[in-house]
């Protein structure tokens, strides 16, 4: 190896919660570096969880990230002159990125209500097994399902 691995870097916690995830997710909803702005739509946001479902908001937004993660994915490979869609494991960091990726576009794309209902929504419906994000994870392992023939270009 030619070059040294980077240091992971030690993520902070968010201010109420005192939950690294929080923070993270807290940073990727943040426009422009409105951090307060980011911050009061995911305690807005949980503050409905609460309210609706008497539950532990932090509670349910793990079960709605966990339940989001895809374990497999797709990555082209060139072979031979032809590109094929290999089936490949996700990495324990990149399943968290593409979870909040997810659950953020899709909140995003509801149409109407503020951005803190529309968030709220789609974390309790991803909890429950349900939900946009939850589809997109499982279209995403059935095109990997569908393309197990290729799993052998990988490397």
């Amino acid at each position: 190896m030619r070059k040294k691995t980077a240091n992971k870097r030690r993520r902070g916690t968010d201010r109420i919660y005192s939950d690294v995830l929080v923070n993270r997710f807290i940073n990727c909803i943040m426009y422009d570096g409105l951090k307060q702005k980011a911050e009061r739509v995911v305690y807005d946001a949980f503050d409905i969880i609460k309210e609706k479902l008497n539950a532990e908001p932090v509670e349910i937004f793990k079960k709605a990230i966990h339940n989001v993660e895809p374990s497999l994915e797709v990555r082209s490979r060139r072979v031979g002159g032809s590109n094929y869609q290999v089936p490949t494991e996700v990495r324990p960091e990149r399943r968290k990125a593409l979870a909040i990726k997810w659950i953020l576009t899709y909140a995003r794309g509801k149409a109407g209500k503020s951005m803190a209902e529309k968030l709220a929504g789609e974390l309790m419906s991803a909890a429950n097994n349900e939900g946009s994000a939850v589809k997109k994870k499982e279209d995403v392992h059935r095109m990997a399902e569908a393309n197990k023939a290729f799993a052998h270009f990988r490397w």
